[in-house]
């Protein structure tokens, strides 16, 4: 007796179509994300250096937020001043990578991640490679003050909050092709046994 009819695909294999829609639609969000970091990064910054004078303070919301513009040669946070061109050569290493991996990506929550991080890295790197002093040297805009914490912008931001969701969903067991690992997703896939009743399977 021919037994094909009776086998059943694995839950998690989807049919080529399905799986192209949903590399497409992680896609999508990736780049829509990266681009609003981007734009919303650069449109903050021209406003900045247009209104206000180097080392000018704007109370915001005293004490908590004040609008401070400095300008800053380390990474995110102040962080590594004297070492400008390392930095330049880690983001534009960083944003390949995540261009390069992206056709793989169909979480959703990875997308956003991702996308994220790559708007932030490309704001940071834009101000690198295109303010002074030089090309590759140049000073990042920071503007935005909280009380005892670094000066930092948007694409800091964004940037901070992409590397804690991947580390979020990366604690979840939630892998960037939409693929569920840990205790829960192992006790799902495995095998039925012969202790339960059920016929083991060819």
């Amino acid at each position: 007796m021919d037994n094909s009819s009776s086998v059943t695909p694995p839950r998690n294999q989807q049919p080529a179509p399905a799986r192209r829609r949903a590399s497409r639609k992680a896609l999508i969000v990736l780049a829509v994300l990266a681009a609003v970091a981007y734009v919303l990064d650069q449109t903050t910054k021209y406003w900045v250096t247009s209104t206000m004078v180097e080392g000018e303070r704007i109370p915001v919301l005293p004490p908590l937020l004040h609008w401070y513009y400095i300008r800053n040669s380390g990474a995110a946070f102040s962080i590594g001043e004297n070492v400008t061109w390392v930095f330049s050569i880690i983001m534009t290493v960083v944003a390949i990578a995540i261009i390069l991996f992206a056709r793989r990506v169909r979480s959703i929550g990875w997308s956003v991640a991702l996308g994220l991080v790559l708007g932030g890295a490309l704001g940071n790197l834009t101000d690198r490679l295109f303010r002074e002093p030089s090309f590759g040297m140049g000073h990042v805009v920071d503007f935005i003050q909280l009380p005892n914490f670094a000066i930092f912008n948007l694409a800091d931001s964004a940037v901070v909050t992409g590397v804690a969701l991947i580390c979020l969903l990366t604690l979840l067991g939630i892998g960037a092709d939409g693929s569920r690992h840990g205790k829960g997703a192992g006790q799902r896939s495995a095998p039925p046994t012969d202790d339960g009743g059920e016929t083991p399977r060819a």
